[in-house]
């Protein structure tokens, strides 16, 4: 009977192996369970805010983009008594990144329509006095 209980005995290694397994214990399948279920509800809340963030910010690049070639263009007219027919030959202007520009022009008047190549949001720029010079959709 000696013999069969120092057998059963605790050797301190295996001590040592308990001591490790309860410091060491890794996350219940609950606690995982929660954080999956909040990083969820995270994400349903900031992936539309963000599409709705870009958009406008798209918007207004179009916007602004529409603005500045108008003002090159009233520059142009200055210097050369004229309108010009494209926004390449505008001074000053640039275009936004992903943002095309058109331009018409003729001695008394000018159309700008600058797009935008993703969202396909677009500004026209008309130069009538007394009436709205910016529509966009």
């Amino acid at each position: 009977m000696q013999k069969l209980r120092s057998a059963t005995r605790p050797t301190a290694a295996s001590l040592e192996v308990r001591k490790l397994r309860a410091r060491c214990r890794g996350f219940t399948l609950i606690e995982l369970l929660v954080v999956v279920a909040i990083i969820g509800i995270l994400s349903a809340i900031a992936i539309p805010q963000f599409a709705e963030y870009r958009d406008r910010a798209m918007r207004a690049a179009v916007e602004g983009d529409a603005r500045n070639a108008a003002s090159s263009q009233e520059a142009y007219y200055i210097d050369n008594v004229t309108y010009a027919s494209d926004c390449a030959s505008l001074p000053g202007y640039a275009s936004s990144e992903n943002v095309s520009c058109t331009a018409t022009g003729t001695l008394s008047a000018f159309t700008i329509t600058t797009t935008h190549a993703i969202s396909g949001y677009s500004c026209n720029w008309v130069s009538n006095p007394g009436s709205e010079n910016m529509t966009c959709s």
